[in-house]
């Protein structure tokens, strides 16, 4: 029984008439590509004019003059956050459409809409992708590492959907050497193909592994792959997984929004998903930067007819290689969220991610760290939260101190708060940088 298929067709998601699509798409020679591009981006710009009552009023300029790319106006979050029934296409409803809910964590959470072609088409290029490593989604059993709606209805919707999908669900929501112990047995009685979830969550139960002095393979052989998602992964901690789980560890990056945007090939590289999507990387003027120089990401969704996904900053800022081409672009660097930076006092902006980064070196080398987030109170005050078995040492707090004030600046206050576990975004992310500032 193909149970990936079957889920999305009792929804009534096209699947076979997506995946005859991507055939099509991905048989394009590589000299016409940017020309299959360039029309479906028009295309579906004149779809949402004509169509769409507020892309017409966000996109005022368009009738004025003839059409082109750099003047299609960047959509941003808090564009996006008014009442769906504002936003639809007029041929399409809820009932119509498939809509879903951003997770919240740029802070612009909003409701969005797919009409459902785009949505199995999103589909059809995840399980493109999969099948690179050997994962048929409608034969391969997914140990999920994600939260889950604590709701009594989106619990046991939530519960239905993976049955079908071929997804076991790990709640990460409590992450307890217990709760491990349990999630390892799960996998020394069941046949799991891969993991896929939230990166910290796995992290977290690869150190867990890792101090048992187990190799997931070697308790679970069907395990082939796993693929980790949402949040950054630092090379150092990628190299734990792979040996705690004795299987490659690949990055996949995308959003609820758009689908999947970029998963990582056998070469290390990110191929971004050009068949569906058409991703730009912007300066702060809205200018298109050359490959190789940082920027925002914006994504345009190329057959979304039921809500305008357009010149959409997704909130990250990124790097294309310089080897990219219209049909193959490659992601080389995901620096971070635009929105995870740190304001000092004395006018200094820091990446959060830097800030983490730094002491996430040190940190780390205390043996017994599980996990910890960065918090920044106030313009000169930060809180370092941790899970540990033993509190830091006044020395290692110094040292950590140090590196901070050499690598981020002088006169900041550190509080240190040991905690018994971090708390989570409400879909089970774990934001590593927040500035309250």
């Amino acid at each position: 029984m193909d149970w990936f298929k079957l889920s999305l067709q009792l929804n009534q998601f096209p699947i076979n008439r997506a995946m005859r699509s991507l055939e099509q798409i991905q048989s394009i020679p590589d000299d016409l590509y940017a020309e299959y591009v360039s029309e479906k981006k028009l295309k579906i710009v004149q779809y949402h004019l004509e169509h769409n009552a507020f892309y017409k009023d966000f996109f005022p300029e368009a009738g004025k003059t003839s059409l082109n790319w750099e003047d299609v106006p960047v959509m941003r979050k808090k564009d996006l956050q008014q009442p769906l029934k504002y936003r639809m296409s007029k041929d399409f409803s809820r009932k119509s459409a498939y809509v879903g809910k951003t997770s919240g964590s740029s802070g612009h959470p909003f409701i969005f809409a797919k009409d459902r072609f785009a949505h199995a088409l999103s589909w059809a290029g995840f399980q493109d992708r999969y099948k690179w490593y050997g994962i048929d989604l409608n034969k391969s059993l997914q140990a999920r590492f994600y939260g889950i709606p604590l709701d009594f209805y989106g619990n046991i919707q939530e519960k239905l959907k993976d049955r079908i999908s071929l997804r076991r669900r790990f709640n990460i929501f409590d992450l307890s050497e217990e709760k491990m112990e349990k999630f390892l047995t799960r996998f020394r009685q069941s046949d799991f193909d891969y993991l896929n979830g939230y990166t910290s969550a796995i992290l977290l139960f690869a150190k867990f592994i890792s101090d048992k002095g187990y190799v997931l393979k070697e308790l679970c052989p069907s395990l082939k792959l796993c693929i980790v998602t949402s949040e950054k992964l630092f090379e150092k901690d990628q190299k734990l997984m792979e040996t705690s789980f004795g299987v490659p560890v690949i990055n996949e990056y995308g959003a609820s929004e758009v689908g999947l945007i970029a998963f990582e090939d056998h070469h290390g590289d990110w191929i971004v998903n050009s068949e569906d999507l058409y991703l730009e990387i912007l300066d702060e003027n809205g200018k298109v930067l050359p490959h190789g120089e940082e920027g925002r990401v914006v994504i345009t969704s190329l057959y979304n007819r039921a809500h305008p996904m357009i010149r959409y900053d997704i909130g990250d800022t990124a790097t294309l290689s310089e080897k990219s081409t219209a049909k193959k672009p490659v992601l080389e660097k995901l620096a971070g969220r635009t929105n995870d930076i740190a304001r000092l006092a004395d006018g200094k902006v820091v990446p959060g991610l830097t800030f983490y980064y730094v002491t996430k070196t040190l940190i780390e080398d205390s043996g017994n760290i599980k996990e910890f987030i960065i918090i920044q109170t106030k313009l000169d005050t930060f809180r370092i939260e941790y899970v540990s078995e033993i509190p830091l040492t006044g020395e290692q707090q110094t040292n950590i101190l140090k590196a901070i004030e050499t690598y981020v600046g002088k006169d900041l206050k550190i509080n240190f708060e040991r905690k018994e576990m971090l708390k989570r975004s409400p879909s089970g992310k774990l934001k590593q940088f927040t500035s309250l500032v």
